[in-house]
């Protein structure tokens, strides 16, 4: 069963099992907030696209709970963006690969790499966590 950690407006967090159903279950619950958001229309799709790759690279790779966490933020530089944040227990980053056409898996970093503002990786204390961020403006 999946769980809402926290919610106040400008973010939301969950964790997931590392179950099968953790993907569809993240799909939505990042959809239903980016509506109740506003922001559905504006970043939906890609975020839910993303989402649904990190998530699947969790769940083939890591056996423990997998975190989803989603930030709006508002810098002083008036360029609003969406922070996403999927984590897991395995500590080693993810591995972008070229994936060649006829390659069934391997694009998930790619999408991220080619849509995101920016991306990246960072070591927790019980893990790693992959982070986005998209444009909410421009």
């Amino acid at each position: 069963m999946s769980g809402v950690i926290d919610t106040d407006g400008a973010r939301a967090e969950w964790s997931f099992p590392a179950q099968p159903d953790a993907v569809r279950i993240a799909r939505h619950a990042v959809r239903d907030t980016l509506r109740d958001w506003g922001l559905e229309p504006v970043v939906g799709d890609v975020t839910v696209l993303l989402v649904s790759e990190l998530v699947t690279n969790s769940l083939r790779y890591a056996s423990g709970p997998i975190g989803v966490r989603m930030a709006r933020i508002e810098p002083g530089d008036g360029m609003p963006s969406l922070l996403v944040e999927v984590s897991d227990p395995l500590p080693d980053p993810p591995t972008e690969r070229a994936a060649t056409p006829d390659d069934e898996g391997g694009r998930g970093l790619q999408l991220v790499a080619g849509t995101a503002r920016r991306w990246g990786t960072r070591r927790g204390r019980t893990g790693k966590t992959v982070w986005f961020e998209l444009a909410l403006s421009g």
